[in-house]
């Protein structure tokens, strides 16, 4: 099996404050799941991560991995939420999740 970080991305735009973390971990690991979205099986989601709006998802496998960030958008749909929501993933490095912390704590 990969290392984690291998099999792991991270996901920024997430709405903040809507929905309790648990909802909200529930609807992201579904996403992530369903075929449409060229996910595949999840085995975390880290939600709330490094800062507001961000998650970790990890999948078992590398490849889908591969498959998530060639789709061109995911859009973050639920009965549950007001509207969809654009979703930025990218591949999961020591550097990516500093970044997106400086993006989702600092002001730009």
């Amino acid at each position: 099996k990969a290392a984690k970080s291998a099999r792991t991305v991270v996901i920024a735009g997430i709405p903040d404050g809507l929905l309790h973390d648990d909802v909200m971990t529930d609807i992201l690991m579904i996403h992530f799941q369903m075929s449409k979205n060229n996910g595949g099986d999840v085995e975390e989601v880290r939600y709330p991560a490094t800062g507001k709006g961000v998650a970790y998802v990890t999948f078992e496998d590398q490849e889908v991995v591969e498959s998530v960030l060639k789709k061109d958008e995911h859009r973050l749909e639920d009965k549950r939420l007001p509207k969809y929501y654009p979703l930025k993933v990218t591949r999961y490095s020591e550097n990516v999740s500093s970044f997106v912390f400086y993006l989702t704590v600092l002001p730009l």
